[in-house]
């Protein structure tokens, strides 16, 4: 069984049963029409990731009682939206307003949100968790990782072939209600699904360090 902190990988199954019910609610009035939603102003839904929480603790395990969550994203797989995703690293943050920084750059918005590319030395600092929201099996676009390569700072484009080529990759399936955690820089990717079904993953980002200067996390 891949390791956290070793592989930058590790599945906890059925570590977020307990939300389920509530997670759902929050999650029943988004829309359907799109792909990817990144969430904001929703009080409940930091509640239910708090670092106290059922799933929030697998982040405090490691990053410390402090870590908070700091993006979520709702991944909707269907028949009317699917897509593949090619090897990638995670490599920016959200942010409540653009204030230059040493750093920290360059800026885009998503969705209407303040995103920025921070120091490296801060993403690997991070921890990113997967709840599932519904089972993924081969057939539903499992997220696929390459073991280990969250050790390798950030890599450029044109050496992540030949780096996963290199390193074991894992094919993460899983039930409704697991969660599954990783490294944030570790590199990844999915293909489009194939079984027709739904696949729904909520991505939240966790941290436990302040930003510097003014700039400040977005947040739930």
């Amino acid at each position: 069984m891949p390791l956290l902190g070793k592989d930058g990988a590790q599945h906890f199954k059925r570590a977020a049963l307990s939300i389920m019910p509530a997670l759902l609610d929050v999650l029943e009035a988004l829309p359907t029409d799109r792909p990817g939603i990144r969430l904001h102003g929703h009080p409940e839904l930091a509640a239910l990731l708090a670092a106290d929480n059922s799933v929030g603790s697998i982040a405090a395990n490691v990053l410390g009682p402090k870590c908070r969550a700091v993006r979520a994203i709702l991944f909707d797989k269907s028949p009317g939206n699917n897509w593949a995703l090619g090897w990638h690293q995670d490599r920016t943050i959200a942010v409540q307003q653009r204030i230059d920084h040493p750093g920290f750059g360059p800026w885009t918005i998503k969705e209407g949100m303040q995103h920025v590319a921070p120091p490296f030395a801060l993403l690997e600092s991070m921890i990113t968790l997967r709840v599932h929201l519904d089972p993924v099996t081969a057939y539903s676009a499992p997220l696929i990782v390459a073991l280990g390569s969250h050790r390798l700072g950030r890599i450029a484009e044109g050496y992540i072939a030949s780096i996963v080529r290199r390193h074991r990759q894992l094919t993460c399936l899983a039930d409704p209600g697991d969660v599954w955690a990783y490294a944030t820089p570790i590199l990844h990717a999915s293909e489009a699904s194939m079984d027709g079904g739904t696949r729904r993953v909520l991505q939240v980002d966790y941290s436990a360090s302040d930003l510097p200067g003014d700039l400040d996390w977005l947040g739930l």
